[in-house]
């Protein structure tokens, strides 16, 4: 580790950040709006993006700056087993091919601005679509805590802010500074700022991958000396656990829950309120369809990138905090101009996630707590007013996250929160395909899925820690398996029971104010009024 201040890396990495500053607040007028004081405008960007915005939108919205961080730390610290992210980021393609095309349909029929929107259309329940808004809150609140420990992360190994023995305002200062550049544009101009950032923020992380999946492995003597290295390093033993550190091929033992974590992760990722946020904001339904297609090419990108973890082992990285070692390995290997860029990419790589994340749950709490709950007759304008200071309060959380908490914190409740995200699949993914659950039987499973899925996630130990670990034995079965897909599967065996006997019950069902048309509606079609009646019982997406 080199000591002090790499003046180089810190310079090429303030010109980016300035950059990607200025080009924030521009976007303000970027296909502005005659009326820009709306949610349709400020937090879904008009509902204009085409493919490629879409494309570099969703792809900065997904594959964050703790995903460049995190993935290939993982790999560092635990071997093959890391590489999860990779099958689920493939996986969740063809699934979310067939609903989310539904979801932009119904939504642009009816102006729904959030996931919650549409089920408290669909199913008539203002308490399962509060259910769902805090859910989504509660689950990306960490996350954006996770972007500022990823800028804090290249921060610390560019030997910014000082050392530890320094007072806290000045060693978190330009965390603060760039909380508070990030806060400004996001206000100023809602989606269209990330949407904007996301093509420098891509453009710069490919570069980087690029360049160093070729020439760090040449600085340390190809592949063969790499996976040798880290051969070595995955067996001796963690003192710790008295087993070995990791391994370069997941054993058999591992492999139920290697499977069910990429698959409950893949089911959990376009349910993020970020990702519906991204994916509304097309301007329309082919956009969509043609982004599930091509977006597997960040999948690419990530294979890449998580091979920087068997490089940081080669390179004899040695960091207590495993989220530094690709910062340090790019300290270490590059030299210092192009340290600069790297970190920058990862630093950009924060604010785009960070920003869409902000708006996505300033949107919920406007939508689906604030008018539902607080002021049913609020105005357009009022709504996007109120939207604003609501993502600078969810900003400030993250950042009381960062400064004042354990970092573990933050990763513990991300951990947990793509748990509680799998929770929302019966009654967001399950209701755009029927009528036929009963909403207080959703509700219940909803329950039950997060009460369970928080309780096992709690009573599991970790690699580093006494809780919130991922994988439990799965019941009956006996094998070892992620905690969200059994919750998941709990929360639908208590949908059916409870949807069968309250059907029996005759207990009212609430009104669903959508039409079978309203699933492939696409651009241009005539809109839907709020006032619709309920649809057809007995027809597809009637009762």
């Amino acid at each position: 580790m080199k000591d002090g201040v790499n003046g180089v890396a810190l310079a090429v990495f303030l010109f980016f950040f300035v950059v990607v500053t200025v080009m924030g607040f521009l976007a303000a007028r970027w296909r502005r709006a005659e009326n820009s004081d709306n949610l349709d405008e400020w937090g879904l960007g008009g509902r204009s993006f085409g493919t490629w915005v879409t494309w570099f939108l969703l792809g900065g919205d997904l594959y964050t700056a703790y995903t460049f961080v995190a993935v290939p730390a993982a790999i560092y610290a635990a071997g093959a087993a890391g590489f999860f992210a990779v099958p689920y980021t493939i996986i969740t393609y063809p699934l979310v091919f067939t609903f989310l095309p539904r979801l932009w349909s119904v939504a642009h029929k009816h102006g729904y601005v959030t996931s919650s929107d549409f089920v408290r259309g669909r199913f008539g329940s203002r308490g399962l679509s509060l259910a769902l808004a805090v859910t989504g809150i509660l689950a990306t609140m960490p996350y954006i805590a996770l972007q500022l420990v990823g800028i804090q992360a290249v921060l610390d190994v560019m030997g910014v802010g000082g050392g530890e023995n320094t007072n806290w305002f000045v060693k978190d200062l330009p965390l603060l500074i760039a909380f508070g550049v990030l806060a400004a544009y996001t206000y100023s101009a809602g989606l269209r700022a990330p949407a904007l950032i996301a093509f420098v923020k891509d453009a710069l992380i490919y570069i980087v991958i690029i360049v160093a999946i070729i020439y760090i492995p040449i600085r340390l003597g190809g592949f063969e000396h790499i996976f040798g290295k880290a051969g070595e390093a995955f067996a001796t033993e963690n003192p710790a656990t008295g087993k070995p550190r990791g391994s370069l091929i997941p054993g058999a033992e591992t492999q139920w829950a290697y499977a069910t974590l990429a698959l409950g992760s893949a089911m959990a990722l376009f349910l993020y309120p970020h990702s519906v946020t991204a994916v509304l904001s097309s301007r329309s339904r082919n956009v969509i369809r043609r982004n599930t297609t091509i977006l597997p090419l960040y999948s690419l990108m990530l294979g890449l990138l998580a091979m920087l973890g068997f490089m940081a082992i080669a390179a004899g990285v040695k960091v207590k905090n495993g989220q530094l070692a690709i910062p340090q390995l790019f300290e270490d290997m590059f030299p210092d101009w192009f340290t600069g860029v790297a970190f920058a990419a990862i630093g950009i790589g924060a604010l785009v996630p960070a920003a869409i994340m902000s708006i996505a749950a300033a949107n919920l709490f406007t939508r689906n707590i604030y008018k539902d709950f607080l002021k049913p007759d609020a105005s357009p304008e009022h709504e996007a007013k109120v939207s604003k200071l609501a993502s600078l309060l969810v900003k400030v959380g993250a950042l009381v996250f960062v400064l004042t908490m354990d970092k573990t914190v933050a990763i513990n409740f991300q951990l947990l929160g793509g748990i509680w995200i799998l929770q929302t699949v019966p009654a967001l993914v399950g209701g755009l395909f029927t009528r036929w659950p009963h909403r207080w039987a959703l509700l219940a499973g909803w329950a039950a899925g997060m009460t369970y899925g928080t309780w096992r996630a709690y009573a599991t130990p970790s690699a580093t820690q006494d809780h919130f670990g991922n994988t439990n034995l799965i019941p009956f079965i006996g094998e070892k398996g992620y905690i969200g897909l059994t919750a998941f599967i709990l929360n639908v065996i208590v949908v059916i029971v409870a949807t069968v006997v309250l059907k029996a019950l005759k207990v009212p069902d609430g009104e669903d104010r959508t039409r079978p048309s309203d699933y492939t509606a696409d651009a241009g079609d005539p809109g839907v009024s709020a006032d619709l009646p309920p649809a057809t019982a007995g027809a597809p997406g009637g009762h």
